[in-house]
């Protein structure tokens, strides 16, 4: 789980309910359920338009992953491709066969499968690399729904707010409900900045930084199959793809 994004969500989700529990005005007044209609609804029903049903459909699995998302164990990964390449130094690389149903890692396993099987070298970096570039446009399809619900929530709720000034101007026979019916058409402006900024822009920020790190421990993986499959030490790639990480995690080895 990813203690940050939880976090955050909380104490941006508290803050509100705070400084509306401090404010003068009941909590009841911040509730408006044609409101949240106009802008949830709307946002996905704009995103429908954008993209493929299917996609809007796992939208819901997308978001969670930002809260249940596990960072990236570089060293892990690291540590398990040298102790793989001591072997395949030592016993030689159809060594590695007996192992590959050990190997967590599915492009570390995918390319030393490919290896072992005598695939030529180009043609094995070819499929790892054509594995990550399709990892990555799922990726960015699962973002860009998030910065698109981002974008067209607030314009929503500045819908619905125009729809319910409209309302209100049509009756001005009583004027001591004007203020009350101005407040009504403003929560669905309201209801459109938190949706936009609490859940949907920042979910997008963080499934981009994800992305960015799954790529990077994959790049990692794709070095340590190429090095291993050349024949190159174990101590060599050690070195090698300790360079991907910061300098205080190299210190620890």
């Amino acid at each position: 789980m990813d203690i940050a994004s939880l976090l955050g969500l909380i104490f941006a989700i508290g803050l509100i309910l705070v400084s509306i529990l401090l404010g003068n005005a009941p909590f009841s007044a911040f509730i408006d359920i044609p409101s949240g209609l106009v802008v949830v609804g709307g946002a996905f029903a704009a995103a429908l338009i954008c993209f493929p049903m299917g996609s809007i459909l796992k939208s819901p699995i997308i978001a969670l992953k930002v809260i249940l998302n596990k960072g990236e164990d570089r060293l892990a990964l690291i540590k398990s491709i040298v102790e793989l390449a001591e072997i395949a130094r030592r016993d030689g690389l159809l060594a590695l066969e007996s192992k590959i149903g050990e190997i967590n890692n599915s492009l570390v396993k995918t390319g030393l499968q490919m290896a072992v099987d005598g695939t030529a070298p180009e043609i094995v970096e070819e499929v790892l690399r054509t594995e990550v570039a399709g990892m990555a446009m799922r990726h960015r399809e699962g973002k860009s729904i998030m910065d698109q619900l981002g974008r067209f929530a607030p314009a929503y709720g500045m819908i619905g707010t125009l729809m319910g000034l409209i309302m209100m101007l049509q009756d001005m026979s009583d004027p001591s409900g004007i203020g009350a019916g101005m407040a009504v058409a403003l929560i669905t402006t309201l209801y459109g900045a938190i949706v936009a900024n609490v859940f949907f822009s920042p979910f997008a920020e963080k499934l981009g930084l994800m992305s960015r790190n799954e790529q990077l421990s994959m790049e990692i993986a794709i070095r340590g199959v190429m090095a291993i499959q050349s024949g190159e030490s174990p101590r060599a790639i050690d070195q090698k793809l300790q360079t991907y990480l910061p300098a205080k995690q190299r210190e620890l080895q």
